[in-house]
């Protein structure tokens, strides 16, 4: 999005099927600089546009132009109690109509038995008119939308359908032929329909659980210092720096860091990871992570939109709204399938009229055809795949940018890592200080820390820390001058320093203990040496622990097929080191940070399905290369940015979890369209045949989109790879409500 454009989320009241979703799309993406895409599963529309050219009122034109009818969407609860309210009046709506036709099934049922009922003609026309014309108005308005942008949709089909049979029996009411009527197949039709959208709203809600347990985790009440005094605040009152107390069993209202006490938080509905996480003094805590333990005393350092929380809110929603590639494909052939039914019905009033010579006859059958080529379930069949999978995803710690990312995730051939803060946990320590001949210990660190202060590079970071373990102090230093990659050089009382890899610093002409530097570097140890003008002063050398669970998911993701390949800045011995550690036989050496984006594009150069996975800023461009790209959640902000998946767990299993995921949910959505595609290649033509009356049509047109959604639901039985001994599968904690609940802790 550049920086003139803005971005809007409608919620569009109206939809029903994937034709009316794709004439949306179509008509809003007509205005000028609009890039629209319209989800049917979440009946929402992201729209990106260009201020100067188009405005929200403009928007909202748009789709009310397109028959439908739209508004900014508001907070998840608003949204909800107006879906309850609409649900509320079309169950309304269902009940009456079916109270109307129940005397008239009845009848059908008892005809079962040898007994006659016998409705009167009259009668039935009285129970069907207000079925057909209050009850199933909605499909007279959404055929007339669809037909005034000279297209079709599942309200034309049925419209069409239902009217046939109604005015038919009307006019033989009305002229007195002495033939069958079908009042109570069009209004039965119509209940059917109402029926199936009843069900197929509670099924979609169960598939955005997900998402709104996320929404009820952060507590709406907490505890202020004030003024010397603690208050209880509104969480929407909370500002950056307020100090907050969170006692044992409640949640944490927004994003701190701990000022007083110690205890262990349950950050699972955040990372995923059931482990409580140990917490003390300057240690950051996250909103609706629960305190299990001691009493906090914190500062807020994010608030509102700003917590993380609410970050992952705005990821889950982002990917629930986008679309899938595959999604291409039905969107397609719902472009050509109304036409094609409604050709479809014609011919077979024409065969049957020309065959049997029965009008009455012919006109069911092609009601039939009309009725059973609902295009819902070829709509419903991927987006509310993905709003199952997105969700299911970030309660368990992954969080997914888009649809396409976790579409692509399941083809993965390479999987290039990065090595530190992905495969180790990215937190070097010194292990061994050994100066040269020419310095001592004290004056060896003291000349690399003075060197290093001004440094972010995650050995300098570490030798700092060291520094202070052993009370060296850094001393001022002029002219510092940093090569990423490879090290750094200042002048300090008037002398010249370099520090760097021992390849760097022998470039600058420094003869170097070669012997000890192999030896380290053997060991995995990663080494830098500190040189004053051409003479070594001595060698510092680092270990960066392998994370406990690397060598398990190396081997997880080679069991799965992936090839996977190890990137490293270190030298050749110590990468060596490290990938024999994790199980890993490829790896590349000295590779420079604005290097690994080149490696990454060479594997995507032999027709592979590259990703990779990394947690620094250096690794940006590596991962904006790669075909899907993994942040770890404890790496830069810039990292996560370009990455398409980001992982909450900083745990490379997670990477493997995403990937299984990826698969199961393009099963379930290649499952989901050929039920569909199936369901209507059988019946239409069942149907054309006079194999299906109208009303059996019409349930089964009910039921599909039912089944394709019963289908999605199913994928909440996957469980990560950590979890797959676990009896059922963990959904995101739902926080307690206020401070007197949340005595009571969180519930699972």
């Amino acid at each position: 999005m550049t920086p003139t454009e803005q971005h809007a989320e409608l919620q569009i009241v109206g939809m029903r099927c994937a034709s009316c979703s794709a004439r949306l799309e179509k008509s809003l993406n007509q205005l000028p600089h609009v890039n629209a895409v319209v989800n049917l599963a979440t009946e929402k529309a992201s729209v990106t546009f260009d201020p100067t050219l188009t405005n929200v009122d403009e928007l909202i034109k748009a789709v009310a132009d397109t028959g439908f009818d739209a508004h900014v969407a508001r907070d998840f609860a608003a949204e909800k109690a107006e879906r309850a309210e609409i649900f509320r009046k079309e169950k309304l709506e269902f009940l009456i109509a079916l109270a109307l036709i129940t005397p008239m099934l009845l009848d059908m049922f008892l005809m079962l038995f040898d007994i006659h009922f016998n409705i009167p003609t009259w009668l039935q026309w009285l129970l069907a008119t207000p079925v057909q014309f209050w009850a199933g108005m909605r499909f007279y308005r959404g055929a007339w939308g669809s037909i005034k942008h000279g297209s079709g949709n599942m309200d034309l089909l049925v419209a069409l359908g239902t009217s046939a049979a109604y005015f038919l029996s009307f006019f033989i009411m009305v002229l007195g032929i002495h033939q069958p009527v079908y009042f109570e197949a069009g209004a039965t039709l119509i209940t059917l329909v109402l029926l199936g959208k009843l069900l197929e709203a509670g099924a979609k809600q169960k598939a955005t659980s997900a998402l709104e347990a996320l929404f009820h985790l952060q507590p709406k009440i907490a505890h202020v210092e004030r003024d010397g005094e603690v208050i209880d605040v509104p969480v929407g009152q909370f500002r950056p720096d307020d100090i907050f107390i969170v006692r044992p069993g409640e949640s944490v209202p927004v994003d701190g860091v701990v000022l007083e006490g110690s205890s262990s938080m349950n950050e699972s509905m955040l990372t995923g990871e059931s482990l409580p996480q140990a917490k003390a003094v300057n240690d950051k805590v996250y909103a609706a992570t629960v305190n299990q333990q001691g009493m906090l005393k914190c500062r807020a350092i994010a608030v509102g939109s700003r917590t993380q929380l609410a970050a992952v809110i705005r990821l889950v929603e982002q990917a629930q709204g986008s679309k899938a590639a595959i999604q291409r494909m039905a969107d397609k052939v719902s472009a050509i399938f109304v036409p094609v039914v409604l050709l479809l019905a014609v011919a077979t009033f024409i065969y049957w009229l020309n065959f049997e010579g029965d009008f009455s006859y012919a006109l069911i059958n092609a009601v039939s055809v009309l009725v059973i080529a609902c295009p819902c379930a070829l709509g419903l069949a991927t987006p509310i795949t993905i709003v199952v999978a997105s969700g299911l995803a970030a309660s368990n710690g992954i969080l997914v940018k888009d649809a396409s990312a976790l579409e692509r995730a399941h083809k993965l051939s390479v999987l290039v890592l990065d090595k530190t803060g992905t495969l180790t946990e990215g937190k070097p320590t010194v292990t061994e200080v050994r100066p040269s001949a020419s310095s001592s210990v004290g004056e060896l660190l003291r000349i690399a820390t003075s060197l290093g202060q001004h440094s972010t590079h995650p050995l300098s970071v570490a030798l700092q820390d060291y520094a202070q373990t052993q009370d060296v102090m850094p001393r001022p230093i002029n002219d510092f001058n940093e090569t990423p990659g490879k090290g750094l050089s200042a002048t300090m009382d008037g002398e010249h320093y370099v520090m760097g890899s021992p390849t760097y610093v022998a470039e600058l002409g420094v003869k170097l203990d070669e012997p000890s530097i192999a030896a380290l570097q053997q060991q995995g140890r990663s080494v830098i040496a500190v040189a004053h003008d051409n003479v070594l002063l001595g060698l510092i050398a680092f270990a960066d622990q392998l994370r406990p669970t690397s060598i398990v998911a190396v081997a997880r993701l080679r069991e799965m097929g992936i090839r996977v390949v190890m990137l490293s800045g270190d030298n050749d011995a110590t990468a060596r080191a490290v990938a024999q550690q994790a199980g890993i036989d490829e790896y590349q050496a000295e590779v420079l940070p604005q290097d690994k984006a080149r490696y990454v594009n060479s594997f995507k150069g032999k027709n592979q399905i590259v990703g990779m996975v990394g947690d620094g800023i250096n690794d940006a461009p590596a991962l904006a290369a790669a075909d899907v790209s993994f942040a770890m959640k404890s790496g830069s902000d810039i990292a996560i940015e370009a990455a398409d998946i980001t992982l909450m767990r900083n745990d490379l299993s997670s990477v493997a979890d995403a990937i299984d995921l990826s698969r199961v949910t393009l099963s379930k959505i290649r499952q989901n369209l050929f039920f569909a595609f199936a369901y209507n290649v059988l019946g239409i033509p069942l149907a054309a045949m006079g194999l299906l009356n109208p009303i059996i049509a019409g349930g089964a047109m009910a039921m599909s989109s039912l089944s394709v959604v019963s289908n999605a639901l199913l994928l909440k039985q996957w469980r990560p790879g950590y979890r797959k001994n676990e009896p059922k599968p963990i959904t995101a904690v739902e926080a307690p409500s206020d401070i007197g609940e949340q005595t009571q802790g969180a519930r699972t």
